[in-house]
């Protein structure tokens, strides 16, 4: 039975859909099964990952009003994970679930019926706390916070937080904070240091121990439709996606947490990283 992980928080521009895309490529290439699920009326997960939301024939949409089955609204990518995709008619399904029976667990229901085919089913929340978020929340096991390594990075965290400890007191009592991932880091800044040890004081071992960097070509390969693995797998922003996959399969299996990183990389998935990036071209197919 698959884990799933939503990706969430209502501050804008922080990497969360930079972060859901990438992760999923991420395991994929560390041989998981990975459904991404685009819950953003943006569509940009779905667009960052070769797929053109105004083309899809069914979408989230269709799915969540129970006018589709899921399986038939799925699409595979080249990076070997699939993808529910996304688009602006999510804003009226929503509109439409507002009246519906147990409309906060519908996106659950629908996950049910394919999470036995995934490992992970990520799922990228809109920047908002709304009916969206709270299916994301009410479907998942744990929730994956990007904080952005810079002023005001602790803005709307007490706020998503106090929305999880009431969504794991009414809706999901299984719920936990899968953790903080710092996105954005710039070493050279010394306000992003600031903010990494203010959230590592305030949050302790919530905070995982991978880094996001700054990083261009993490920036670019959205524009290309590609995750940035396969967009320039020696990019420092692989390497630490590839690190973070690393660190949250280490975690669903219970092992010890590795040392400390060295900025943007976790080191003990150093090794499988450089293993990644030395194969060939062609990845495994399923």
């Amino acid at each position: 039975m698959a884990r799933i992980i939503a990706v969430a928080n209502q501050k804008g521009g922080v990497g969360k859909t930079t972060t859901a895309v990438n992760l999923a490529a991420a395991l994929a290439a560390a041989k998981r099964k990975v459904l991404l699920v685009d819950l953003d009326p943006q569509g940009n997960a779905t667009m960052a990952s070769g797929i053109d939301k105004r083309a899809i024939k069914a979408s989230g949409c269709e799915v969540l009003l129970e006018e589709v089955e899921i399986a038939t609204a799925i699409v595979p990518t080249d990076a070997h994970y699939d993808v529910l995709p996304g688009n602006g008619d999510l804003t009226a399904a929503e509109l439409k679930l507002m009246d519906a029976l147990a409309r906060e667990h519908r996106l659950k229901d629908v996950l049910a019926k394919v999470a036995a085919n995934y490992h992970t089913i990520l799922i990228d929340c809109p920047p908002s706390l709304n009916l969206l978020t709270l299916n994301a929340l009410t479907a998942a096991d744990g929730v994956l916070i990007p904080v952005q390594c810079e002023y005001f990075a602790l803005e709307g965290l007490s706020s998503l937080l106090d929305t999880v400890k009431a969504v794991r007191h009414r809706l999901n009592p299984k719920l936990e904070i899968e953790g903080l991932l710092r996105t954005m880091y710039d070493v050279r800044n010394n306000l992003g240091n600031e903010v990494s040890a203010q959230l590592t004081q305030h949050f302790g071992d919530k905070v995982l121990r991978s880094i996001i960097p700054r990083n261009v070509r993490l920036a670019e390969a959205p524009s290309h439709g590609q995750p940035i693995h396969l967009y320039d797998r020696s990019s420092r922003g692989a390497i630490a996606y590839i690190g973070l996959a690393g660190e949250i399969i280490r975690r669903e299996r219970g092992l010890p947490a590795a040392a400390e990183p060295d900025h943007d990389i976790e080191p003990s998935a150093h090794g499988e990283a450089v293993a990644l990036l030395k194969a060939p071209a062609a990845h495994h197919q399923d």
